[in-house]
């Protein structure tokens, strides 16, 4: 009961850090992109527009925020993850993306991957299973996970998604609170 309502407390201030963090990079940001239109405006240069993010593919590093991801695979069509005694079972199936998480800033950032998404060819969007993560990593590296300066770890997301859709492109989060960049997955 003890150790449920700290890592309920923890899990909760965790959550308030990041709100009053999200909002302060939201308000700096707003007022650089204000200055970037507005000296686009004065000039009339085309060229200061913001161009659209790129789609990253398989195997090649995507950065958002104080991360670098790299994903190094994507499985679909598992049934079950972990034992017959632990384990469980997808609602449809499951899709685990292996992938690479480096902290490229100047501090230690929290890897949550829960905050992940997958996206089919019609636009439907798909949250992680942090409870089959769980089973899919031994050392819980894709659950609230700081990583320090520097460092990387390898995890898998797991998407518990119908038997008949086929994910088209994830997009990856180094926060709950920021915009993420898109990988292809095919």
């Amino acid at each position: 009961m003890r150790k449920t309502t700290t890592l309920a407390l923890l899990a909760t201030g965790l959550i308030a850090l990041g709100c009053g963090s999200g909002a302060a990079d939201k308000a700096s940001d707003s007022g650089s992109d204000n200055k970037a239109s507005s000296s686009a405006n004065d000039k009339g240069d085309a060229k200061a527009e913001e161009k659209p993010a790129k789609t990253a593919k398989i195997g090649q590093p995507a950065r958002d925020g104080k991360f670098e991801f790299t994903v190094k695979s994507s499985k679909c069509g598992v049934a079950k993850i972990g034992s017959d005694l632990l384990g469980q079972k997808a609602q449809g199936q499951f899709c685990l993306v292996t992938l690479n998480v480096k902290n490229i800033g100047k501090e230690a950032q929290m890897f949550d991957g829960s905050s992940q998404k997958a996206y089919a060819a019609d636009g439907t969007e798909y949250s992680a299973d942090s409870g089959a993560a769980i089973y899919a990593n031994k050392n819980a590296e894709t659950f609230l996970n700081d990583i320090n300066p520097g460092n990387q770890v390898n995890g898998v997301v797991v998407f518990d998604i119908p038997k008949n859709v086929k994910l088209t492109k994830l997009e990856l989060h180094d926060s709950m609170f920021s915009g993420g960049v898109d990988v292809a997955l095919g």
